[in-house]
């Protein structure tokens, strides 16, 4: 954990410029699980040089607002779990299975129909990417195996459980290799340890342990009710969260601005620095600065100062560009206000 306190994080997903990516096309479909290349407004040929310079202005984006910790903004993905989960051995990319979506509609996924494995290291070249064009913390993101696990039709494995642990060979080794490149941070994305609770007591801790053996760079995992304007109506309590005192990583992520979150159950997770979500993104609305320290200071009964890191509840990949900017820059200057106060 960094000495300054307070320090700043962006979870994920920054927004995808306008001329990039057709916005209309992502905010009417659930975030896509197989290869959705109808979402790129730039011609194949000039999509990853289109790519790069997205993400250079998302960096540029986070460091002028005031971040401390440093994404690519997950600019190049068409969701934030597709790329690598369609990117694996073991998965018939021409025939997709399907399997329930969070909010309960049926969604094509992969298909798996053999052992899960890498082909090749996923994200390290974006990694290197980041690492090139900030001089601040970085941190990359990769999709947890439960997660990957619940987003697929298992063809293969005996039971959904062997089929997360294969998932997880893949993200320990991508974890690896992404430390390996120089990343600061890998944040473990398992929005579906909250979506299907019950599996995750049974498997989905265990599929977490497994992608963190050998691991001894920072990790971080996040925990969501789903995307703010996907998801409208949210619990004030988790149904899984306390369990994450058995998984290895260094901190936690998870919503408390737009589910209005009882905070107490930070007290079941002494071991865990926490990046707070303090922004809404139920709303393009950007959330003042009061309104983002009140969602601090209602936590810290629960929780040593030292120990938190402001960020989103979530990715801010459909909110538009502008305003997330404005709500990052807001959360910094709270956060700056905070270290006043607290300091």
């Amino acid at each position: 954990m960094s000495a300054k306190l307070f320090p700043c994080s962006i979870v994920g997903s920054y927004s995808q410029p306008d001329w990039l990516v057709y916005k209309d096309r992502l905010a009417k479909s659930l975030p896509p699980r197989v290869r959705a290349e109808d979402i790129w407004r730039i011609p194949a040929e000039l999509l990853e040089s289109a790519q790069n310079d997205a993400t250079r202005l998302a960096i540029k984006d986070m460091e002028e607002a005031g971040l401390d910790i440093i994404t690519d903004g997950e600019v190049r993905r068409e969701s934030y779990s597709n790329r690598f989960a369609t990117a694996l051995n073991g998965v018939d990319l021409d025939n997709a299975g399907e399997a329930m979506d969070r909010t309960g509609k049926m969604h094509d996924v992969p298909r798996v129909v053999g052992p899960i494995s890498r082909k090749h290291a996923v994200e390290v070249e974006d990694a290197k990417f980041l690492l090139a064009n900030t001089s601040r913390t970085t941190m990359i993101s990769v999709p947890g195996p439960f997660t990957m696990s619940r987003q697929a039709q298992n063809d293969f494995y005996g039971s959904d459980a062997d089929m997360a642990m294969g998932y997880a060979e893949a993200v320990n080794a991508e974890i690896l290799d992404l430390h390996a490149a120089g990343v600061d941070i890998v944040i473990i994305d398992e929005p579906y340890m909250e979506a299907r609770s019950e599996e995750a007591r049974e498997y989905g801790v265990a599929a977490l342990q497994q992608a963190l053996v050998g691991v001894t760079g920072k990790t971080a995992v996040h925990i969501c009710f789903g995307y703010g304007q996907k998801v409208k109506e949210k619990p004030d309590q988790y149904h899984f969260l306390r369990e994450m005192q058995a998984v290895p990583c260094d901190r936690i992520s998870i919503e408390t601005a737009q589910p209005a979150l009882d905070c107490s159950v930070l007290q079941e997770l002494p071991d865990h620095n926490i990046m707070l979500g303090v922004i809404n993104l139920g709303t393009p609305e950007v959330d003042t600065v009061g309104e983002i320290i009140a969602r601090v200071e209602r936590a810290l009964p629960y929780i040593n100062k030292d120990r938190v890191i402001l960020a989103p509840d979530c990715g801010l990949k459909y909110i538009p560009r502008e305003n997330a900017f404005k709500k990052l820059q807001n959360m910094c200057e709270a956060a700056r206000r905070l270290r006043e106060k607290h300091g």
